[in-house]
């Protein structure tokens, strides 16, 4: 089957492009003939497909009035995209095309040309996109569905993007135009989730139920790796972009009231100053920050005794919690959005009450007290999890069934 996948960004820049990659590098190994379609940028993976990528602009500064007015349009419809979407499938000639983030760098100007060319189209959210001006439904320090029925002046009065107004309001108008277009649910013959909670939470801000599947994403599995017992502490990994929405702020205070635990912090962000900080002015947490790590899990798996996901917002399906249970972690996860889902309280680790500190508290005290047999089975439980609902083989053959019913919508289903 020839497949075009569509992605904003062609280098590793975060979860959705590791699993974009992945998933091309399985696909041509099941024989698949698949190509993409992006921005250019230096720091993008090879691809014999380079040639029909567009320019990727820099929405996050100014420079100047003339190069932001023509952002700000491209912003909303990108013609350049636009004619190189044409090109691309003229010289393609995709069987399918299979969407993944494409919002702002590509716009919504890629979707007329699939529909003229009746190119069979399904597209993976891997973020609330579709019905949130900033993608995650959180501002301000807390979740946050005010834009739900069309009012998306809020993300005007909330800053909900940036602290520039002229960026939400751009934001704001952009979700408007695209709703008001129904342009994706004109296009998109299946939306792929990788949580039902995103799938529900999708259809209660008026999506078409009949066009979404939930679809777990998937994960390697690796050769078990004996770890390392440290009689005095338990250390616990902490991994992912160090914003105010994963919550890293409420861990750092708990961790700081169980002398017995250690936190190993993976990753970099917006608030890894204001966290460090934290971490100095709590004398008796135990935290240690390791800035950006490469394939995290698989390299320090082996020092740690579980992952902990402190996360207050809707998170959908992180790959590292997937990545720690192949490894044999436990999850110490909150019960939000789609974390319960992949974390079975008692089975494979614990569900924690989303930013309450004291709630952390009490379960890194018992996490840290419990005996090694029992973390070991937690683990187990997970890896046997993931060789039962998330592996490639079973992810590749929902998809080939998803594209299938695509092109022949009256000889399959979504079942």
């Amino acid at each position: 089957m020839r497949i075009l996948h569509v992605n904003k960004f062609f280098d590793l820049h975060g979860g959705a492009e590791v699993y974009l990659h992945a998933l091309i590098e399985h696909q041509l190994a099941a024989g698949h003939d698949v190509h993409a379609f992006s921005t250019r940028a230096a720091s993008n993976l090879p691809s014999a497909d380079n040639k029909t990528f567009v320019k990727r602009f820099d929405y996050t500064r100014s420079e100047g009035l003339a190069r932001d007015v023509r952002k700000g349009a491209a912003y909303v419809w990108n013609r350049e995209a636009r004619e190189a979407m044409r090109s691309a499938i003229r010289e393609l000639r995709p069987e399918v095309i299979h969407l993944h983030n494409v919002y702002h760098h590509l716009s919504t100007s890629i979707l007329g040309p699939i529909r003229r060319a009746r190119i069979p189209c399904v597209q993976t959210l891997h973020d609330y996109k579709l019905a949130c001006p900033n993608y995650k439904m959180f501002t301000e320090g807390s979740v946050c569905e005010r834009c739900k029925g069309g009012k998306y002046f809020e993300a005007i009065r909330h800053k909900c993007l940036t602290t520039n107004l002229a960026g939400n309001v751009l934001a704001a108008l952009e979700m408007g135009f695209t709703k008001a277009m129904q342009a994706y649910e004109r296009t998109i013959h299946t939306f792929i989730c990788p949580s039902q909670f995103l799938a529900d939470k999708m259809i209660a801000w008026g999506e078409p139920a009949s066009k979404f599947m939930v679809v777990p994403n998937p994960v390697e599995l690796p050769s078990r790796r004996s770890r390392q017992e440290h009689k005095t502490l338990v250390t616990i990994l902490a991994a992912g972009r160090l914003s105010i929405e994963k919550g890293f702020d409420v861990l750092i205070r708990a961790a700081a009231q169980v002398p017995r635990v250690q936190i190993k912090i993976v990753g970099t962000g917006p608030e890894e100053d204001k966290l460090r900080r934290l971490a100095e002015t709590l004398p008796s947490a135990q935290i240690e920050f390791l800035g950006y790590v490469p394939r995290a899990v698989e390299t320090l798996s082996f020092q740690v005794s579980a992952l902990a996901i402190p996360s207050v917002w809707y998170e959908n399906a992180p790959l590292v919690v997937l990545e720690a249970m192949a490894a044999g972690l436990p999850i110490l996860a909150s019960r939000i959005g789609g974390l319960p889902e992949l974390v079975e309280h008692g089975v494979n680790g614990w569900l924690i009450e989303a930013q309450k500190v004291e709630a952390w508290v009490q379960a890194l005290e018992a996490f840290s007290q419990l005996p090694e047999h029992s973390r070991q089975e937690l683990g187990e439980n997970g890896r046997r999890r993931v060789l039962e609902k998330f592996t490639w083989d079973q992810h590749l053959q929902v998809l080939e069934r998803i594209y299938n019913t695509a092109i022949n919508p009256c000889c399959g289903d979504k079942g």
